[in-house]
């Protein structure tokens, strides 16, 4: 349907006494070749002919159900699954309005105990699996989460004549002119209501987003909430209102003066972009290792003044650098362009609030895929939106990552966000009680109150991207043991546990996938006891010298260029993992040379992407101390347990040396191609003849990595999956168990990237010659993608401790000629 009047209510019941028939909707779904779809996602989906269902019980119960009704087809029921005992929604579009009645009759029918009518059996069925049907409406255009930062927004404004700032995504509409006459139409709609255009990019075809920012009167917005006939939320042309984008940064700690030292900077194009507040690029750690593509003309000093400039400084120094308390790191040997998205609004850095984040970060990929004299491979993102929690339906912004990843051949390096609220600690009665324990009881008791509110404490857009690696904080930093701790009254929370820091946001991500991806050092935060109302917890505190990574930083009064401070988190890490990507950029290119650089920049940036997740695990003790806080404790429900394992690690930790470095005991190959529809590809992968009958732990470890295209509203949202078989050649290689510290292989399948481990300590039966073949296959696509020829990159670890002979036989198998450390 393609238009947007109001569907009318006088329609015709479609049934008279106790024999109900249902004519159209009998018609509709006999139609060859048109089923009726079942959705996750209702973006370019017209709202007038969508019904809404919320299901309750199994996902695969309803899966059958659907399944059961001819004509009528369940899309994907792995994007439906529910977490955290949220009820699953699935969206039906039915582009014919009688046929769309007869649907709610039926269910009404259901309700009051009726006679459905002959031949409609499996409806009651389905109805069965169901807490509601309806036509989509006022409520699906601001969802609860929207709907609670609205409220808080107008407690914070007060007067009724306060404007606020709210982001409408428009109906999206394919057709030419559809989008003209959708605005148009909103337009004319907005001056009756007082409601001003701050902006109004074009739409973006490829993620369906047609989006406005407008600025409301504070009465509009509640009228809008309190779904006032007349409001906003009415409106035919809205799809959805959610609160401005927001997106604050950390503050860089205990600035200081410091002698630092100028290198000459490099002279070498950039790979890597970091989208971030602006920089002091005149620091002395920064001086031309930056080049500033200011974009959005964001890097003056009218929008953010120098000594103002600390997210973005701290986080070009990361990436750059690394921490700084790091002893022998070396600079990268490019520059790195930044694009300032942030600015100074009088109190913090924070993203523009008359411009729309999705516009700004859309506009600057495409500029910096038109430079002729950079090849942006990888982009930094230590940012993202405090009001975009993910629960379930993919965000603009991360929409957009998606597709300029599989469009351009960009790896998108994401922070998970963090979450600074205070964390209810139970079993202790005062709050010096809990400052005062030393015991292994308060790790436990700290974990598990994270662990009670990890629904309100999920990952933030657009850290949800199924194509991006999303980066989650670890407590390590590299602070000199002698370092003196001025932080009163501060507790480190897990000891000598290498977790995820108490403010790292915590996955799942999209369809139940692997997120955040890894974990990445950002600091050991420390925890300061809180008791409000009376009740008994902790508040995770600012990073210091202490406990943080060592950065440049801004100047401040009294002090010169040569600054530096503490920061971390997410956004450190992140910037950490960035850094790794470009670090093993460097490794395969001095390695290989033109035969890696010419390779197509898709297949390069999987590479970069299988290899930075590969080397991450989970950390035996800290897996154990999960799985035993938070259970469950029947060792039969081990996939529930993996779950609640990954949604803190990930795929584990990643350690920057093992992903770059080699080591004489472990081979690291890397493959890359592509992979038509419905096919599959083999790597072989050379035994070397040292490790046979050496009784020794030993592994094999694989990571296939790759983007996927998407198709909001219109196909399942990841178009198209890879599967990583089971190796072949496991039982000679005495590796038949799956290693039990890492995510389940169910959960390793959701996303764009796959990383297993088979490990064991019998000695391996090696015959001359031996290979053992990893296959990658290619699951069947939804219609329309068959002819994508799909890039991978794959990376695979041999590795048997103290067999030093391993790296120089696998060398010579291959017959590479490569440089001494590669």
């Amino acid at each position: 349907s393609e238009t947007l009047n109001q569907p009318t209510a006088a329609v015709a019941s479609p049934f008279m006494g106790p024999s109900p028939k249902f004519d159209r909707l009998r018609d509709l779904l006999q139609r060859p070749g048109s089923a009726l779809e079942l959705r996750a996602d209702p973006e370019a989906l017209a709202p007038e002919c969508l019904l809404v269902f919320k299901v309750k019980g199994v996902i695969s119960d309803f899966a059958r159900a659907v399944n059961s009704i001819p004509g009528l087809e369940l899309v994907d029921e792995q994007e439906l699954e529910g977490e955290d005992g949220e009820t699953p929604v699935a969206y039906l579009m039915v582009p014919d309005q009688r046929a769309l009645q007869n649907i709610l009759s039926l269910w009404q029918r259901w309700l009051g105990g009726q006679d459905l009518g002959a031949g409609n059996a499996p409806w009651r069925n389905l109805f069965g699996l169901l807490t509601e049907i309806r036509r989509w409406g006022p409520e699906d255009r601001v969802d609860k989460e929207d709907r609670a930062f609205l409220l808080q927004e107008l407690q914070d404004a007060g007067a009724d004549g306060t404007r606020i700032h709210l982001e409408v995504e428009l109906v999206y509409r394919q057709r030419p002119g559809g989008a003209e006459e959708i605005e148009g139409r909103f337009r004319e709609s907005l001056a009756a209501r007082n409601i001003r255009i701050v902006d109004a990019p074009d739409p973006i075809r490829d993620i369906a987003y047609h989006a406005l920012l407008v600025e409301a009167p504070a009465s509009e917005v509640r009228a809008l909430l309190e779904q006032r006939d007349g409001s906003l939320v009415h409106a035919l042309e809205v799809m959805h209102i959610r609160p401005q984008s927001l997106g604050a940064a950390i503050r860089t700690e205990d600035i200081e003066a410091e002698i630092i030292a100028e290198s000459p900077p490099p002279d070498r194009s950039p790979i890597l972009a970091l989208m971030d507040g602006a920089t002091v690029s005149a620091h002395p750690l920064l001086n031309g290792r930056t080049r500033v593509e200011d974009v959005h003309d964001l890097d003056s000093t009218d929008r953010t003044p120098v000594e103002r400039r600390e997210h973005g400084t701290a986080m070009a120094s990361l990436i750059i650098h690394g921490d700084l308390n790091s002893p022998g790191t070396a600079p990268l040997p490019r520059q790195i362009c930044t694009v300032p998205v942030m600015q100074w609004n009088g109190a913090e850095e924070e993203l523009p609030a008359g411009r729309l984040i999705v516009d700004l970060v859309y506009r600057a990929v495409l500029h910096l895929r038109s430079l002729t004299d950079a090849d942006i491979l990888i982009v930094n993102f230590s940012l993202g939106n405090l009001r975009r929690p993910f629960h379930g339906r993919v965000s603009p912004w991360a929409r957009l990552l998606d597709w300029l990843a599989w469009e351009h051949g960009i790896l998108f390096v994401v922070s998970a966000g963090n979450d600074g609220r205070f964390i209810p600690v139970t079993g202790y009665t005062t709050g010096n009680a809990l400052e005062d324990d030393t015991t292994a009881e308060r790790p436990k008791a700290v974990l598990r109150g994270i662990d009670a509110a990890k629904a309100d404490r999920r990952i933030i857009s657009p850290a949800e991207t199924i194509n991006g690696i999303t980066v989650g904080a670890l407590n390590r930093d590299a602070v000199p043991a002698t370092t003196p701790n001025t932080a009163r009254r501060a507790f480190h929370p897990y000891a000598s546990l290498t977790m995820a820091n108490p403010s790292s946001r915590l996955g799942p991500g999209f369809a139940n996938a692997v997120k955040p991806d890894i974990l990445a050092p950002g600091g050991r935060e420390h925890l300061r006891v809180s008791t409000p109302d009376g009740r008994i917890g902790a508040e995770p505190i600012r990073m210091t010298r202490a406990f943080g990574l060592k950065v440049a930083a801004p100047p401040r009064l009294g002090t010169d260029l040569n600054a530096t401070g503490a920061s971390g988190n997410t956004s450190g890490a992140t910037a950490l993992a960035s850094r790794t990507a470009h670090r093993i950029h460097d490794a395969l290119e001095e390695a290989y040379g033109e035969r890696f650089m010419m390779l197509p920049r898709r297949q390069r940036a999987l590479i970069l992407k299988a290899l930075l997740v590969h080397p991450a695990r989970w950390n035996q003790a800290v897996e154990a101390f999960i799985r035993e806080v938070v259970g469950p404790a029947d060792g039969r429900q081990y996939v529930r347990r993996k779950d609640n394992i990954r949604r803190y690690l990930g795929y584990g930790a990643v350690d920057e040396d093992t992903a770059v470095a080699c080591a004489a005991d472990r081979a690291t190959f890397w493959a890359t191609g592509t992979i038509g529809a419905e096919q599959s590809m083999k790597v072989e992968v050379p035994i070397p003849a040292c490790i046979g009958g050496e009784a020794r732990p030993h592994s094999l470890s694989a990571t296939v990595a790759w983007f996927a295209p998407i198709r909001p509203g219109s196909q399942r949202y990841r178009a198209v999956r890879l599967k990583l078989l089971e190796p072949e050649g496991r039982t000679g290689l005495r590796v038949e168990a799956r290693n039990q510290a890492q995510p389940d292989q169910n959960q390793s399948h959701r996303g764009t990237v796959i990383s297993r481990v088979w490990s064991g300590d019998e000695a391996p039966v090696v015959t001359a010659n031996m290979t053992c073949p990893i296959i990658i296959q290619r699951e069947p696509d939804m219609a329309g993608f068959e002819d994508e020829e799909i890039p991978f990159g794959l990376a695979v670890t041999l590795e048997m401790q103290g067999v030093v002979e391993i790296y120089e036989q696998v060398r010579q198998r291959l017959g590479l000629r490569l440089p001494v450390g590669t």
